[in-house]
């Protein structure tokens, strides 16, 4: 008599339990993170640290020559005019950068969210400057504020009648801040508005119909139903914004390279300039260390209020 062995069923992993090492161990989860920690650590969290270090030395940036100076350079930092100039110029251009950008950026969203048959070309145009190089784009508006009478923006205003308005807009210290500031929220705009528009996206139509039916305007809509929905990407765009305007480079050197005199540096101009044009890599360190720290700061106390904004939402 023959006998017929019984048909093998396969044993299934359950999908939902972590994978078992050969010896019968369950794989701890920093395992799979630990060749890309790894990489992180010896690319930059150790040429960080120690390049911290380099805040408390007199290093000129050749050489391994260099001090122990304390916080000699972090003194200095305090009663310079160039870096505190910087830092007043820093926070005028992340002010405006927050509120214009984030408020254009809204308004757009707001202006293509609506049925429109135009509305798909609307948010490619309005979102093209962002994907432009910032060099290419400070060059372009470098032309644009030509001082001279018949070229870029003056020459517009001369063919307008308003050729009284005609400006140094780059090399006048008054304005050549917000001429910058201009051609920042002018390229970034556009970013805001897709990150206002995918909010907006995610708010309910059944809401503002039901406030239609009660009788609530425009206006009251966007108040109490659209505005708190919007918090996560009011978050986004907040923190985004905030620290681009904090850490403003390109730009400012493409455009100005930091003047005219000293009107238009940022904390950002200034390490750079201390390190690559004076040689002081021990100070231009401390004035970056400085940064970091009112970044991170600044960085925490908005996350704070902004994620307490979203719950209470």
């Amino acid at each position: 008599m023959t006998v017929t062995a019984p048909p093998v069923t396969p044993v299934r992993r359950d999908a939902s339990k972590p994978p078992r090492r050969r010896g019968g161990g369950v794989a701890p989860p920093w395992l799979f993170a630990a060749p890309a920690l790894i990489v992180y650590a010896l690319v930059m969290l150790y040429p960080s640290i120690v390049g911290a270090g380099s805040a408390f030395t007199d290093w000129s940036g050749v050489g391994e020559a260099r001090s122990f100076v304390g916080v000699d350079n972090f003194k200095q930092l305090v009663h310079d005019d160039q870096a505190l100039g910087a830092l007043r110029n820093t926070l005028l251009l992340t002010i405006a950068i927050v509120v214009v950008q984030n408020g254009i950026g809204l308004l757009l969203a707001l202006g293509v969210h609506t049925n429109i048959k135009s509305r798909m070309a609307l948010r490619v145009i309005f979102f093209a400057p962002v994907v432009v190089s910032p060099v290419m784009v400070s060059f372009l508006w470098k032309y644009v504020y030509n001082p001279a009478p018949d070229a870029g923006l003056n020459a517009a205003l001369n063919a307008i009648g308003l050729g009284a308005l005609r400006q140094d807009w780059l090399g006048n210290p008054s304005l050549a801040i917000w001429s910058v500031a201009f051609t920042v929220i002018w390229q970034c705009a556009g970013y805001s508005m897709v990150i206002f528009l995918a909010g907006l996206e995610g708010v309910p139509q059944e809401l503002h119909e039901s406030a239609m039916v009660d009788g609530a305007g425009t206006v009251a809509r966007f108040r109490h139903i659209t505005w708190p929905l919007l918090a996560p990407a009011v978050t986004i765009n907040v923190m985004l914004s905030t620290v681009g305007g904090l850490t403003l480079f390109t730009q400012i050197i493409a455009m100005t390279n930091g003047g005219p005199g000293y009107a238009t540096d940022t904390l950002s101009t200034v390490l750079y300039k201390q390190a690559f044009v004076y040689g002081k890599f021990g100070y231009s360190t401390a004035v970056a260390l400085v940064l970091a720290i009112f970044v991170a700061a600044v960085s925490f106390i908005q996350i704070g209020y902004l994620r307490s904004r979203e719950t209470a939402a």
